[in-house]
């Protein structure tokens, strides 16, 4: 059994990057190759960031790679700004190598249906800091709850 939590208070980010549709559901393709163009404007541009990869599923095949910045900066328009409010919603920090996060999210999505609750989108995965000890990579999964 997974260590889910349920939470009931906002959660609420502002993130900047690209958004794209996942082309046959290719979600982490989609999101793999958006995270890259971002992060070309983000290095090219020297934008500060807190260095952690947002990634966004939402409505209608549309996947999102962003980042939070640290600071508002003149080249806003290069980016896509999007703001994420989640006002209840489930979370589980997924430790371990980033092919099983699928996986994981599946688990995590029939554990909440067994407790009963709905999940809607969006569905947000943060990515912590690189390591390469796969073992030690923490991915932060978010579900929205209806």
């Amino acid at each position: 059994m997974m260590n889910i939590e349920i939470i009931e208070k906002p959660f609420n980010i502002d993130i900047y990057g690209f958004s794209g549709t996942a082309v046959n559901k290719d979600y982490a393709g989609t999101a793999f190759k958006l995270s890259g163009k971002m992060w070309q404007v983000i290095k090219g541009n020297g934008i500060k960031n807190k260095g952690q990869n947002i990634w966004v599923y939402d409505t209608n095949e549309s996947v999102f790679a962003g980042i939070e910045i640290e600071e508002p900066y003149k080249e806003r328009s290069a980016l896509e700004h999007k703001n994420i409010l989640l006002n209840k919603y489930a979370y589980f920090k997924h430790i371990g190598p980033y092919s099983l996060i699928k996986q994981v999210g599946q688990s995590m999505n029939e554990e909440i249906n067994n407790k009963g609750l709905e999940t809607t989108l969006p569905y947000i995965e943060i990515y912590g800091h690189w390591n390469n000890d796969e073992s030690k990579l923490e991915t932060e999964l978010l579900m929205s709850l209806k």
